[in-house]
């Protein structure tokens, strides 16, 4: 064991040598390894990060939430123009699923319009988005609140002008003051706050902080049910333990009769299912991780290469040395483990030199941007692992090559 451990030390040594003697060459031999594992783990530690966002944002969400509406979450067999002739799901088709359908806990109507600019006195926040929607949202999005209420099913029923916003809204508008009875100016009137969010930061798929919550009747009172520009949606929140085809099943059947879809025609509109939503995200980033493989594979080929481009002439310096510990004793695996190690090593060190690229542009920007870059130890390990695979391929020809000298003939061509 201790002749390993120093066969070891002699390698790190060779390699250090090489790196100091021949630090251009080395340095532009190790490079493809450097941009392999810097492509590679860059590409995995974004999409870790994202999917940590994305599993963070949605877990206050029911992943057997359904929205029914004229769009598809994701592909569909449908073609675009008649996916364009669906129309939207209208309030009344809501009052009548909501008294219709069995085993619901919580269901609700959503419209999605363009954001809007909000004012108090001299203060404006503009690009605010706007969520126009009925008083059971609260139950089925678990909003939080800092100060405040939600509006009550009165209120969202007759359109009141109440208004519950973000906490940066909040900020922004009423500053140090204290915001709930205050009225703001928004689509040319006064809405009273009655209550401000919890902050929470900014999601994949929206941000509650810069967000204002309006009764949907309001939005209907003031564009109509047929507005082209708009997109409406009912929100069904399934009780715990439902049969999910079954469910989907009964939307289909008693929308279709409300509508008089005609049997063997289509469906008009889709289900979409909050889990199939997130299996189709999940999809995306392993295609993306596939892709981020394929291209870092190309620069690791060439790092392979440069590696062992080098190990050749590190054993072609050094045949007289080789000849002579062969002629003291030294045996054929003892050479080979030699300039194993070295190649092990000197790719290492291009993988390390990666890594800390990788972690020096996370945390730039993780700083700069509203989004945190994780490089987590699994992939810190997956990098050094790499690079030491590639280290051991790449070393294998050039170590068996100095395995093999004569030992006479080594120190004759060292001479």
């Amino acid at each position: 064991m201790l002749v390993y451990f120093r066969l070891l030390s002699e390698s790190f040594r060779f390699a250090m040598n090489a790196l100091r003697n021949n630090k251009l060459r080395t340095l532009l031999s190790l490079l493809g390894v450097t941009i392999g594992i810097f492509s590679i783990i860059a590409v995995l530690a974004a999409v870790d990060s994202l999917d940590k966002k994305i599993t963070k944002d949605l877990s206050s969400l029911d992943k057997n939430t359904i929205y029914l509406m004229k769009m598809s979450f994701g592909p569909s067999e449908i073609p675009q123009w008649k996916r364009e002739q669906f129309p939207n799901v209208k309030y009344d088709e809501y009052l009548y699923l909501k008294g219709a359908m069995t085993n619901t806990d919580q269901m609700g109507y959503q419209i999605f319009t363009k954001s809007e600019s909000l004012k108090y006195g001299s203060n404006t926040v503009t690009s605010v988005n706007v969520v126009p929607v009925s008083h059971e949202f609260i139950d089925i999005q678990g909003l939080e609140f800092d100060e405040g209420r939600f509006y009550t099913e009165s209120e969202a029923n007759s359109a009141a002008p109440v208004v519950v916003i973000g906490n940066e809204i909040a900020k922004s508008l009423f500053e140090d003051s204290e915001p709930i009875g205050k009225k703001i100016r928004m689509y040319g009137q006064r809405f009273t706050v009655i209550g401000v969010l919890k902050k929470q930061g900014s999601g994949m798929f929206g941000n509650d902080d810069s967000s204002a919550f309006i009764p949907v009747n309001f939005v209907r009172q003031q564009f109509g049910d047929n507005n082209k520009g708009l997109v409406n949606v009912i929100i069904f929140k399934p009780e715990k333990g439902v049969d999910m085809d079954a469910y989907k099943a009964e939307i289909s059947q008693k929308l279709r009769a409300f509508r008089g879809v005609k049997s063997g025609e289509i469906d008009n509109f889709f289900i979409n299912v909050f889990s199939g939503f997130t299996d189709f995200i999940d999809g995306i980033i392993s295609q993306m991780n596939v892709v981020g493989w394929i291209i870092s594979g190309f620069s690791l080929l060439v790092g392979g290469f440069g590696i062992a481009n080098i190990m050749f002439v590190s054993v072609k310096e050094r045949t007289n040395l080789i000849g002579i510990q062969k002629s003291l004793g030294a045996k054929n695996r003892f050479i080979l483990f030699q300039f194993l190690f070295e190649a092990i090593i000197l790719s290492v060190i291009g993988g390390i030199i990666g890594l800390l690229l990788v972690w020096i542009i996370a945390m730039i920007l993780t700083k700069a941007l509203d989004f945190e870059f994780v490089l987590g130890m699994g992939n810190i390990l997956l990098g050094t692992g790499l690079a030491a695979i590639i280290g051991l391929i790449s070393g294998i020809l050039p170590a068996i090559s100095a395995a093999k000298l004569d030992p006479v003939e080594a120190i004759r061509t060292g001479m």
